[in-house]
């Protein structure tokens, strides 16, 4: 984890203090004993050269601290540089080197105290260096802690941004798998419809010129509600913050039965539902779908067979849809094709079921709404 300069700069302004307090005493030793100052100059060069020596304690942490330590036999201004060696070791938590270092810096101090023998000046030098050695393994310890509780939270934080970018890339994914189902819906069924009046244009030469215009009349707007539903689609798709456009209701089924009947699909249907104002709107929105693409299939695969819708439910039951229809040519509807794997993602959504069977060679899909949207 990268610092600011200014904290990079702490560990050499905490050196230089120390080698501040001991340079003040040896410069008054210095100016008292002249004799002497080739041996201060020599005690300074070894504290500096300590200090330059705190570049290499990150990648050589053990090997700076022991040699700071042992350079402590000769200066004492090589203290202060020696001390940020150590606190760099420990923060590495290697008990053994930690030790062994701490042991050398204790020893180098009593020998350079000892000149005189057991005096005041020894027993304040051994204590006052048993203390910071104490006092520098807790710090070290303490750094390395609250590193270790920086980095977690960095990790945390990282976690937390890669799940909301998972979470969105899949909302995003859900989004547009809803939007190539209400594609496959819309245009499944408008080109069907188109299919079946080309196909009346193409292979009955009995119509007048009035009827020939009604159906290229009808052609013409079923191509452009397609259009128009598609670009619609498509502007949700490439716009994320659009406004999706109006999703069909179970008020607009009955509109939807004339709109194929009109096209010359037979569909009987037995309403049997009571109170549908009551049905929730993501319900009637499924079902309506469900219907469609049911219809969609059956102008698809039995063109010009009756098709049975029955539809039945009440608040506080369910709502069942089962849309039937007689097989030609021995073709089942159910083999390939999107149509009913998006139905059954769509019931699925709602904690509904979906089957589809075929019995006495008729197709028959079941669908089981829930009447209220499951929390």
């Amino acid at each position: 984890m990268d610092q600011p300069k200014w904290m990079r700069a702490i560990p050499y302004a905490c050196a230089l203090a120390v080698m501040g307090f001991f340079s003040i005493i040896l410069v008054w030793i210095a100016v008292t004993e002249p004799e002497r100052r080739w041996w201060v100059a020599g005690d300074l060069a070894v504290g500096i050269g300590g200090l330059v020596l705190l570049r290499a304690r990150h990648r050589a942490p053990f090997t700076v601290a022991l040699i700071t330590a042992a350079a402590a036999l000769l200066s004492t201004t090589v203290i202060g540089p020696a001390f940020v060696a150590y606190v760099s070791l420990t923060k590495h938590r290697r008990w053994g080197r930690i030790v062994l270092a701490a042991l050398l810096l204790w020893t180098a101090t009593a020998i350079y105290s000892s000149g005189d023998g057991l005096t005041q000046q020894l027993i304040l030098a051994v204590s006052t260096m048993t203390l910071s050695i104490i006092a520098l393994t807790v710090a070290g310890l303490y750094l390395r802690s609250r590193r270790d509780l920086e980095t977690e939270r960095a990790n945390r934080r990282a976690q937390e941004q890669l799940r909301q970018l998972e979470q969105l890339e899949q909302a995003r994914l859900s989004e547009r798998a809803r939007i190539a189902r209400e594609m496959h819906d819309v245009l499944a069924h408008r080109i069907s419809l188109l299919s079946l009046h080309a196909g009346a244009l193409a292979h009955r030469t009995d119509l007048s010129a009035t009827d020939v215009r009604a159906a290229a009349t009808v052609i013409h707007e079923s191509a452009h509600q397609a259009l128009t539903e598609l670009r619609a689609t498509l502007g949700s798709l490439r716009d994320t913050s659009s406004t999706a456009p109006p999703q069909p209701s179970w008020t607009e089924l009955p509109a939807l039965l004339d709109e194929v009947r009109e096209a010359g699909q037979i569909v009987e249907v037995s309403d049997e539902v009571t109170d549908a104002a009551q049905l929730p709107a993501q319900i009637g929105r499924h079902a309506y779908r469900i219907v469609q693409e049911a219809l969609t299939n059956a102008r698809k695969h039995a063109p010009g067979a009756r098709v049975e819708v029955l539809m039945r439910g009440r608040p506080g039951q369910e709502l069942h849809l089962r849309i039937s229809n007689t097989l030609l040519g021995g073709v089942d509807p159910s083999s390939g094709g999107l149509g009913l794997i998006g139905l059954t993602e769509r019931v699925n959504m709602v904690s509904g079921t979906l089957t589809n069977i075929v019995a006495d060679d008729r197709f028959i899909l079941d669908a089981t709404l829930p009447w209220e949207m499951p929390s």
